[in-house]
């Protein structure tokens, strides 16, 4: 995950995934980000993922630290880490992975008033489990996984 300051407010930044045939995930808003290499740490993968999906230099990301892993509705384990980029910064998304760059304000995800918890059905399992989903910000649906490390985030923050 990403950070930058514009206009005196710090942002963070977001993708939303290409639309992909047979992809669960396609058109979700997310966080650059991607499998792991083999021998590769989740550190270097983010790098490496945020290079591929919108051309961010490893070079203009100065890594902050990592937050606890999670796991997704899918069992996947994701591990974030926290970047701080100068903006502006010149992105290009690749189009096979990624149809649009964006940024929400911390203070706008801080606001209680903004994110609810509810129940989603698996039916595949037979459960229903917590899921975090944020108000739609400009059109994009921040939730699950990705809407849970950003209230992580904030709360590491202090916000």
């Amino acid at each position: 995950m990403v950070m930058f300051l514009q206009a005196g407010e710090w942002r963070l930044l977001f993708i939303r995934r290409a639309q992909q045939a047979g992809d669960r995930h396609s058109g979700e808003v997310a966080f650059p980000g991607g499998h792991l290499k083999p021998g590769e740490t989740a550190q270097a993968a983010a790098l490496r993922e945020a290079l591929e999906e919108i051309a961010l230099p490893p070079g203009e990301v100065e890594l902050l630290g990592s937050l606890p892993p999670y796991r997704t509705l899918g069992n996947h384990r994701v591990t974030p880490w926290v970047g701080r980029i100068a903006w502006p910064q010149p992105l290009h998304p690749d189009p096979a992975e990624v149809s649009r760059v964006f940024s929400i304000p911390l203070v706008w995800l801080a606001d209680p008033a903004h994110h609810r918890v509810r129940e989603r059905e698996l039916p595949q399992f037979g459960v229903k489990l917590p899921v975090v989903y944020f108000d739609e910000y400009q059109g994009e649906l921040l939730w699950g996984v990705s809407a849970r490390i950003t209230l992580t985030l904030i709360r590491v923050l202090g916000l």
